[in-house]
C-alpha cells in the first residue's frame, strides 16, 4: 500500500468521533473551484470529514484548459464536471450554499450560510479573489493580499487561504489546485501529527477503483 492510503482511515479517532456532531465536519471549505476541489479531495480521501460550500460562480465556466498538466485541451466547465465528479466518488459533501459570515471559536470556526450554521475544526477558503470572509475571520494581510505561510495557512491558527486571494494577478487553475492541495497536506500532517504524504502506488488504484485501477 502506498503511504496514503496505508493511514487513511487510522487517523485520530477522537476527530473522526466528532464528525458526528449535528452540523459539525472536520474540515470546512468555501469554494468549490479549482483550489476548493483539490483540497477536498485530498482531505476526504485520507479520512476527514469533508464539506464543500459553493455557488458555482467560478471563473473556470469561462476558460478553456490547454495550460494544465495532463490535459491536451479542455473546456473549462467540462473539467469541473470531472472534478466534481471525483471529489464526489470519495464521499465529499458538496452544499450549493452562499457562506454570508465566518468566525472562530474555541473548537475551530463556525460559517453561518443563506440557511443555516456549519461547524468545523479546520476552514479553507478558496473564494478566489474574493477577500471578504478572510478579512471578517481577522487573518492578516499585507496591502491587499491575505498573508500566508507555505503551506497556505493564515494568521488563524487551522485556517487557510489559497488562489487569487494570495496572489496579485497570478490566477492560474493549476496554481489554484497546487495551493488546495498544500492546505490539505498540511491539515493531514497536524492530524497525523507527522508529515504526511498521499502518495499512492498501483496497488492502491486498484483496491480502491477495482481490478484495473479505474
Amino acid at each position: 500500500m502506498g503511504f496514503g492510503s496505508g493511514h487513511r482511515f487510522g487517523l485520530v479517532k477522537t476527530f473522526q468521533d466528532a464528525a458526528s456532531i449535528t452540523g459539525m465536519t472536520n474540515v470546512l471549505v468555501v469554494g468549490g473551484g479549482p483550489a476548493g476541489l483539490s483540497a477536498a479531495l485530498f482531505t476526504q480521501k485520507n479520512g476527514l470529514e469533508t464539506t464543500v460550500f459553493d455557488t458555482d460562480g467560478t471563473w473556470m465556466h469561462k476558460a478553456h484548459l490547454f495550460n494544465y498538466p495532463g490535459i491536451g485541451s479542455q473546456d473549462g466547465s467540462a473539467y469541473m464536471a470531472t472534478l466534481r465528479t471525483q471529489v464526489d466518488s470519495f464521499g465529499v459533501e458538496r452544499r450549493e450554499q452562499e457562506v454570508t459570515d465566518v468566525s472562530a471559536t474555541d473548537d475551530g470556526f463556525v460559517i453561518t450560510t443563506s440557511e443555516d450554521e456549519y461547524e468545523g475544526s479546520y476552514l479553507i477558503l478558496a473564494t478566489g479573489a474574493d477577500r471578504g470572509l478572510a478579512e471578517s475571520l481577522g487573518c492578516a494581510f499585507e496591502d491587499d493580499l491575505v498573508e500566508v505561510d507555505l503551506s497556505m495557512e493564515t494568521s488563524v491558527e487551522g485556517a487557510y487561504a489559497t488562489g487569487a486571494m494570495v496572489r496579485a494577478e497570478e490566477w492560474q487553475a493549476v496554481i489554484s489546485a497546487g495551493d488546495g492541495a498544500a492546505a490539505a497536506l498540511n491539515i493531514l500532517s497536524k492530524e497525523k501529527g507527522e508529515h504526511y504524504h498521499d502518495f499512492d502506488v498501483p496497488d492502491d488504484a486498484a483496491a480502491t477503483f477495482g481490478v484495473d485501477g479505474e
